[in-house]
């Protein structure tokens, strides 16, 4: 069995719509968490910041491998219409 190696082109581009998907999760995501613990923040800064990294932590690991998942399932290299065109014939 041969390992293939992705190339340059491919990682860039995969990292690229990994932060297209993830600025607008991230950022929906501090809307969401970080008004509901400004108290805790105040009242027990190193627990409330550990929890609130571990939960953009896990947004972006389940982002991560999900877009990484995809990228597999549809054999892309470096063709964003490849994927949308392969998405919306399922």
């Amino acid at each position: 069995m041969t390992k293939q190696i992705d190339s340059y082109k491919k990682s860039l581009f995969e990292a690229t719509a990994n932060l297209m998907g993830g600025y607008p999760m991230m950022f929906v995501a501090g809307i969401i968490i970080l008004p509901l613990s400004a108290n805790w923040i105040k009242e027990d800064p190193l627990v409330a910041n550990i929890t609130i990294t571990g939960v953009y932590a896990s947004i972006n690991f389940t982002r991560s491998f999900l877009l990484r998942r995809l990228f597999a399932k549809y054999e892309l290299h470096d063709n964003l219409i490849k994927l949308v065109k392969n998405l919306v014939r399922k």
